[in-house]
């Protein structure tokens, strides 16, 4: 079909589809904090152990982002998200049968988070990249405020749920949701590249009208793991993405719940507060994307991951006048506070991190690069979400993963702030069939 027949080009549903993807399977993701209370009493289980099954989870989810983005690459958009969509919410629905803390590690841990990972930003990012040749930094950020949109409305949901109707209920309900409403247009609608459908990407022109099929594809250069991490630019985005995952989706999509309660606030004033984080972190995602096509991305990255540090400090405070009960529910405006300044640099990171990868890394597959990023995110949102919940076991509160946290994103901002430029020959530089000439 003739592009100019298209009053809105075809990525920009590429773009709504991905975004309702996320929402929905993120979503259901980073609703795990809501859970947690809910299978500690109805297992008779430990922080730690219900911990071990964000640990498991997070595992599974970072082994398989570089294997999605290379599925991905081999068998295209299309099937991967549809039929991880469906395997999230087939598995959600079996975890209502759980009877024991071992069911959920199999179930949740397991096999759900493989759909996790088909579902992620990895596929997401692909698809951009494949489809927006203009305004791509703010194509990333609008597929990533997915993730917060799915914080915003499923995790609050969630909470009232369980609240109202029990977890094994809400599990039932978001398992169908996702089988019945969320996986039919993604399976109808999505499209691999513009290339298999006649289609430019958009901001692309050519001085002859495409051929469905018949676009020359350009060749990539195969890359390993082990050559990219002797690359300083690609060492230096993982290592603070890496950070990047131990602080949001580790330790707050986690712990930020469970933190709430202990000091006090009821579940009203908890689902507000993360209604309002999440609000906040779809507009720093979305501001982010748009300035990552206008600004130097590796200052932005050093500034987020800075003013993240002084925003987890809000929670030292809050901690500290944890031992005035009466305080901390009086000043829940604190946990406001909070809720707004992380929101704003809390996903922001991701679009300026993939869209300094794409620079640095334009000759190599891009499911490949953005897969083993995301890995290292997804690593260290393992352990930022098991960590914490041991240390709480030990010591009865969350002071020592508080602090951790704030000194590993002075190391992330150090790290960004050093980051090579994306200049141009660095981008042609063949430096990985030869590594030997190169490094």
């Amino acid at each position: 079909m003739n592009n100019k027949t298209w009053k809105v080009h075809y990525a920009w549903i590429i773009l709504l589809i991905g975004f309702i993807a996320l929402l929905s399977a993120q979503g259901v993701r980073l609703s795990f904090g809501a859970f947690m209370k809910p299978w500690e009493e109805e297992f008779a289980a430990s922080r730690s152990t219900i911990s071990t099954i964000s640990l498991i989870s997070y595992i599974v989810f970072a082994l398989s982002q570089p294997y999605i983005g290379k599925l991905v690459d081999t068998y295209g958009v299309r099937h991967i998200l549809s039929y991880s969509m469906l395997l999230i919410g087939v598995s959600t629905i079996l975890t209502f049968f759980a009877s024991a803390p071992w069911q959920l590690m199999l179930i949740y841990g397991v096999i759900t988070s493989i759909g996790f990972g088909g579902a992620s930003n990895v596929v997401g990012s692909v698809a951009i990249t494949k489809w927006f040749s203009a305004q791509r930094g703010f194509a990333l950020g609008l597929m990533s405020a997915g993730t917060a949109a799915g914080q915003l409305v499923l995790v609050p949901v969630s909470l009232l749920l369980i609240e109202s109707f029990g977890w094994k209920q809400t599990v039932l309900l978001l398992g169908f949701i996702l089988c019945l409403l969320i996986f039919p247009p993604l399976w109808l609608f999505l499209r691999n590249s513009p290339e298999e459908s006649g289609r430019l990407p958009y901001g692309e022109s050519a001085p002859e009208t495409i051929e469905k099929g018949k676009t020359p594809i350009r060749p990539l250069q195969p890359v390993s793991i082990f050559q990219l991490i002797k690359q300083k630019r690609f060492l230096f985005l993982m290592v603070p993405f890496f950070v990047c995952g131990v602080t949001t989706t580790g330790l707050m999509d986690t712990h930020l719940i469970p933190f709430a309660q202990l000091c006090g606030f009821s579940p009203a004033v908890i689902g507000s507060a993360v209604s309002t984080l999440a609000a906040f972190n779809i507009l720093g995602t979305v501001l982010s994307g748009h300035l990552s096509d206008k600004w130097n991305c590796k200052y932005m990255l050093a500034f987020l991951y800075g003013m993240r540090a002084l925003t987890v400090c809000l929670l030292l405070v809050m901690l500290h006048d944890s031992a005035f009960l009466g305080f901390v529910i009086d000043k829940s405006w604190l946990l406001f506070a909070f809720a707004v300044m992380f929101g704003v640099v809390d996903f922001a990171t991701v679009a300026p991190t993939i869209k300094l990868a794409s620079e640095y890394f334009k000759h190599i597959s891009v499911g490949t690069v953005i897969g083993w990023l995301y890995l290292s995110h997804q690593i260290g949102s393992a352990l930022g979400s098991y960590v914490p919940g041991v240390l709480f076991d030990l010591s009865g509160g969350y002071d020592v993963s508080i602090l951790s946290s704030i000194g590993f994103l002075v190391i992330a901002a150090a790290l960004s702030f050093i980051l090579p430029a994306a200049s141009a020959h660095l981008l042609q530089q063949p430096s990985y069939t030869n590594t030997t000439k190169n490094g």
